[in-house]
């Protein structure tokens, strides 16, 4: 029968299998094959580390996504404004109450374009070194101060064609190989787990129904809407080479951004915190940031340009008409499951699977 095959030598008979899952994440040789020659759309640049000597009385909280700076002008480099963040580490572990380790992990990340003249990793960790007393004012000088643990430096590449659609029979990326992550949090693990249950339940169906050709499975990294249109926000978060803006523009727009989302309560800030997009959210946010702050919204659009705009207004639209759609599945479900025909039963089902996740009702509120 058909299935796939790895040679791993002369002298040993090949490992196969009927399905390939490629988990390898963000560097897939698989991946890096399908997208031969293709630039990532954006780069996610981190630098960080995990270290003891912080403050541990006020060592209690974390911050997601924070600035205390304005856009960095790094000259041939481009312009990047940076972000941080900072988690406790120990608490609730052996017994170590709040207020009692000194260790924290912080994290000094930028967006930016895949451009050569951006700057290195090892420029970015520099500039991390230098400004962390700034961020965490409980230590005065890296050198003395802090015990490194580990130190972390690393690009995340993103392309907008994501999830990555299938090229060949019986190979399927999944998690950051497939670009399901957003483009915004970067976030592979959580996106992975989020999807969890769909992907391993179409996988299931695709083989047992023998459903493995890529068009097939290609249903199960279907378009979601609301992935696509998180491009806009790192875009909106990043200066592209050449470009001059406003050294307060990113701090601005956050700073309206999550004051109005703050304003809406939980149901607005809990979901987009967790890299969900909702056209609920999504409408009211825009709709109050505007009355909010209505004379910096054309500072967004000629920030952003308006064939983006016009691209992302595009997934807008999707993520409406996947909420009006997923709305109808409880009505479909019934015909769904009596269908006998196991391949238009399987697709109807990816179909409704990419209407609830595109849309971000697979959010489940407490």
């Amino acid at each position: 029968s058909l299935g796939a095959a790895l040679d791993v030598g002369e002298e040993k008979d090949p490992i196969t299998s009927r399905l390939v899952l490629d988990c390898m994440g963000n560097a897939s040789p698989i991946s890096r094959q399908q997208r031969y020659g293709k630039q990532p759309d954006g780069i996610c640049a981190v630098v960080g580390s995990c270290a003891g000597g912080f403050d541990a009385e006020s060592n209690l909280l974390g911050d997601i996504i924070y600035t205390n700076s304005e856009i960095q002008d790094k000259g041939p480099n481009g312009q990047l404004q940076y972000f941080w963040e900072a988690f406790p580490v120990g608490i609730g572990r052996n017994g170590m109450e709040p207020g009692t380790s000194d260790v924290k992990t912080t994290y000094m990340f930028t967006y930016m374009d895949a451009s050569e003249g951006r700057p290195s990793l090892s420029t970015l960790m520099d500039d991390y070194w230098k400004q962390l007393p700034i961020y965490q004012p409980s230590i005065t000088d890296v050198e003395t101060d802090l015990d490194v643990k580990r130190v972390l430096f690393a690009y995340f590449p993103t392309y907008k064609d994501s999830p990555l659609q299938p090229e060949y029979s019986r190979i399927l990326a999944v998690g950051d190989a497939s670009g399901i992550q957003s483009p915004l949090s970067f976030g592979g693990f959580g996106a992975l787990t989020r999807h969890l249950e769909r992907i391993s339940g179409a996988i299931t169906e695709a083989l047992e129904s023998d459903l493995l050709h890529k068009d097939d499975l290609g249903e199960i990294n279907a378009y979601t809407p609301n992935l696509s249109a998180a491009w806009m926000f790192q875009k909106a978060m990043s200066v592209r080479m050449g470009q001059k803006v406003d050294p307060k523009f990113v701090n601005r727009l956050l700073a309206t951004n999550f004051d109005v989302m703050d304003n809406m309560g939980e149901k607005t800030m809990m979901p987009f915190m967790q890299d969900v997009v909702r056209i609920d959210g999504l409408a009211g946010s825009l709709a109050r940031s505007f009355v909010a702050d209505p004379t910096f919204m054309p500072q967004i659009v000629l920030h952003v340009g308006i064939p983006t705009l016009v691209e992302w207004l595009g997934h807008v639209s999707m993520i409406t008409l996947y909420t009006a759609l997923h709305n109808l599945s409880p009505v479909l479900e019934p015909f769904v499951d009596n269908m006998e025909n196991k391949k238009e039963k399987y697709l109807w089902k990816r179909r409704m699977e990419a209407w609830k996740f595109g849309s971000g009702n697979d959010y489940k509120f407490d």
